[in-house]
């Protein structure tokens, strides 16, 4: 493929723009494929794109790209290869797959994310890389068995986005980045608009009648323009660049026809400054800007606000098992600290970096890289946050504290996801689409009334530039935006911990509630236990205590608190096996032992006990007896039930146990074809998806998290309720402490509130632009009152779901 190089004429250099990023060409331009180029860096990202089939880039709308400038050169990165480098740059690997997540400070638009979506088509090393636009990071999943991490770098250089690397991200630290232009332009803006009005004093009082106070009056007017220029080119650029990129797009943003009324202001000013027909609205045209500058930096700090929350306070409510001296002590996650010892159970999360301290384990990485293959490790290994032990309980030492960002993103993993519309995009794309220009047509026809049926110029302009400046559908869309926002907050500060605001949307849609039962509706730590058969020798408690504390099921940790006397043994247990809802098998030197379910350890029929569990113990085929476990209900677990029926929800339970408690539990639920026993885990995910596809139903689902993962996952929305035991899922949408599940009824009245606060929010915002447009009509309202407007409607929306979220949260979640 051929280039060439030559010196256009002028007039191409002036009309003529490189093909790749949009730059005006200067005096050399390079050809390839019948473009033009600006330079080399952008010929070869052209190429590069045209070399992988990625050159439908250029037909997104707005679309830019980036040259990748003249400080990249051939080992550049080689350093991120060195081990020590390797290690603190990575956010997780197993061996082959790793992952890295690195900040991207050039990438600023829609094509941008699908360019940066796509570089698995550059090197097919590259399993998937996924953007964060907001705080503008880069995740990539990557077999760096294949691609070396200077080399992932360099991929992303040459295509114009240099990740950027500081001492900070070697050393494990992470500095809040404050963006401060907004505060310059703010300043800027501020200060011409107190100027700008102190020169038009005369203009105000009239004051300008003798030559000398025309001759002032003149110069006062230059001077205005002068400061209006920096407010027009640089405070005002994003209104304008934002316009222009959507009509380049051939659709209209809001930002249009705020454009629009700062450019008529402005040459209208002109025109009667230099004409010296009036004074113009300099004063109005800065006022305009700075308030709108003050509007937007308050949204920017509200939201930045709600994400504070999401980081740091809505933790999820895990605690893990820490030995210290070789007692077992339960602890928040958030008060790990390094070199704390972790005991880690059969699939239990691994919270934080650790290092092996077991022989062996087996790690399933599905959450953090989607690869269900577990992998195995050998003792002095690194153990990343985010995998789960699958296999007999290991024992781990911690390299580095808890992130609780890092959960939040492990919990909003895409591959975890489900494929569900996001209606706040909707309604924000909706009201793109229809409102600006019906604010447009409004604005034209208020002018061509004022113009030519009431004959009066000047106010036909004031009346076009107001309407355009006070409808504004930012507080329409703030406050969905913002009201969920808030009620995450609300739903954490009460324990009760969303995946995103999108689930409490689908939480207020619920009209069907299925329960789990045991480790759900019922209290592990309190329970009667007794063993029935003959009597456990000291050898069988050992194995029996042994095999059941490798296990996270409530059932198996009774017994082992029940075994409480007993030392378990250390030694490796070989075959390890948990099935979800039937029971733990594995060998014990040369004899097989089982605990479980009847048909697990070979029973055909057996008696079930009223209201009670049994878990069996089969030691080399052998049965010596049962555990007959009685587990104590919730409190309130019929009030609640019954709260939840009387508002019109059907209620169902799934269980894998025996129907024992058939009798209790038939009268709470209603009648007992609400209540299905011996449920397998496949079958309670089919249940739930015949109450959708079938009676179309919208179905919350209740679990532990344990065994019924699928079914929290093919429900509309999945609740994993957590007391002192570390079951994390990604497959849920909420987590809920144990000890909450009573207000279950009252977290779905505060959802059903919420939606109800953002259509009266709504409401506001509806007047607010009803009132500023009629005003603005009647020529009534000068554009600087209709540009403090603006912010005026989003302060009053914050205040008031802030006060009403609140007070509903208040009111609904009082103990």
């Amino acid at each position: 493929m051929s280039k060439s190089v030559m010196e256009p004429p002028q007039e191409v250099a002036e009309k003529h723009t490189c093909y790749h990023c949009g730059e005006d060409l200067k005096s050399e331009v390079i050809f390839l494929d019948e473009h033009e180029f600006c330079c080399e860096g952008c010929s070869v990202v052209y190429d590069l794109l045209k070399e992988n089939d990625l050159c439908d880039y250029y037909a997104i709308d707005g679309s830019q790209g980036i040259s990748p400038g003249n400080s990249f050169f051939d080992g550049k990165y080689d350093y991120l290869d060195l081990p020590e480098v390797t290690t603190k740059i990575l956010e997780f690997t197993d061996g082959k797959l790793s992952c890295v997540n690195w900040h991207i400070p050039k990438m600023h638009c829609s094509s941008c994310i699908w360019l940066l979506e796509q570089l698995y088509r550059f090197n097919p090393a590259i399993r998937s890389s996924v953007v964060n636009f907001p705080e503008k990071k880069l995740r990539i999943t990557f077999d760096s068995t294949k691609i070396k991490l200077s080399e992932l770098a360099a991929v992303i250089t040459r295509v114009g986005y240099e990740p950027y690397i500081s001492l900070n991200d070697l050393e494990g630290k992470r500095i809040r980045q404050w963006n401060r232009i907004k505060l310059y332009k703010i300043g800027i803006a501020g200060f011409a608009f107190g100027n700008i009005m102190m020169l038009s004093f005369p203009e105000y009082f009239h004051l300008s009648s003798s030559s000398i106070d025309q001759d002032l009056r003149k110069t006062f007017s230059y001077m205005n323009v002068a400061l209006s220029l920096p407010v027009l080119f640089y405070c005002a650029a994003d209104f304008f660049k934002s316009a222009w990129n959507a009509l380049k797009g051939k659709y209209m943003n809001i930002e249009a026809p705020i454009a629009l009324a700062l450019i008529c202001i402005f040459l209208t000013s002109l025109y009667q400054i230099f004409t010296e027909t009036g004074p113009g609205y300099l004063d109005s045209f800065a006022g305009a800007i700075f308030f709108m500058l003050v509007g937007r930096f308050f949204q920017d700090k509200t939201y930045a606000g709600i994400a504070f929350d999401r980081d740091y306070k809505s933790y999820f409510p895990i605690a893990v098992s820490v030995l210290n001296n070789g007692t077992e002590t339960r602890t928040p996650i958030t008060d790990l600290k390094k070199g704390d010892q972790l005991l880690v159970r059969n699939q239990e999360l691994i919270p934080a970096d650790a290092v092996l301290l077991s022989a062996e384990a087996l790690i399933d990485y599905s959450f953090v890289s989607g690869e269900a293959e577990p992998l195995r490790r050998k003792k002095g290994d690194t153990i990343y946050a985010g995998g789960k032990q699958t296999g007999p309980s290991i024992e781990l030492e911690v390299l580095r504290e808890v992130s609780q960002s890092y959960l939040t993103q492990l919990w909003n993993n895409d591959t975890f996801g489900r494929e569900k519309e996001d209606q706040n995009n909707t309604l924000a794309a909706r009201i793109n689409r229809y409102f600006s220009p019906t604010v447009l047509v409004i604005a034209s026809l208020t002018f061509l009334f004022w113009y030519f049926i009431n004959d009066n110029p000047e106010t036909a302009f004031r009346a076009f530039t107001t309407c355009l400046l006070v409808a504004c559908p930012c507080g329409l869309v703030f406050s969905s935006t913002f009201t969920n926002g808030n009620l995450v907050a609300l739903f954490g500060k009460n324990r009760c911990y969303p995946k995103n605001s999108d689930a409490i949307e689908r939480l207020s849609k619920i009209d069907t509630v299925v329960f789990d039962k045991t480790g759900t509706i019922t209290k592990s730590s309190e329970v009667e236990i007794a063993f029935v058969g003959d009597d456990l020798s000291p050898e069988e408690m050992v194995i029996v205590k042994t095999i059941a504390s490798q296990s996270s099921h409530p059932l198996s940790r009774v017994i082992v608190d029940f075994l409480s006397n007993v030392k378990a043994s250390r030694r490796g247990l070989m075959g390890y096996q948990e099935v979800p809802g039937a029971g733990i098998s594995c060998q014990w030197g040369g004899q097989e032992v089982r605990l479980g379910s009847a048909q697990w350890v070979g029973l055909q029929k057996t008696e079930a006990a009223a209201g009670s569990s049994q878990v069996f113990v089969s030691i080399d085929r052998q049965v010596p007896g049962y555990f007959l476990v009685k587990s104590k209900y919730r409190a309130n677990l019929p009030l609640t039930i019954s709260k939840l029926q009387s508002k019109g929800f059907d209620t169902y339970l799934l269980s894998g146990d025996k129907p024992t408690d058939q009798d209790f539990l038939a009268p709470v639920f209603g009648n007992k074809s609400n209540l299905l026993f011996e449920q397998k885990p496949e079958e309670k995910l089919q249940f739930i998806r015949h109450l959708q596809e079938t009676e179309k139903k919208n179905v919350l689902m209740v679990g532990d998290g344990l065994n019924d993962a699928g079914a929290l996952r093919q429900s509309n929305v999945g609740v994993a309720v957590s007391d002192d035991i570390n079951n994390f899922s990604p497959s849920c949408d909420l987590i809920l402490e144990g000890n909450r599940l009573a207000l279950l009824p009252a977290y779905i009245k505060l959802a059903k509130a919420g939606q109800n606060i953002i259509k009266a929010s709504f409401g506001i915002s509806v007047v607010y632009n009803v009132f500023g447009l009629s005003l603005a009509i009647g020529g009534q309202l000068s554009p600087v009152i209709a540009a403090i407007l603006m912010p005026v409607s989003l302060v009053t929306i914050v205040a008031f779901t802030t006060f009403t979220s609140s007070r509903a949260a208040a009111r609904l979640l009082k103990n």
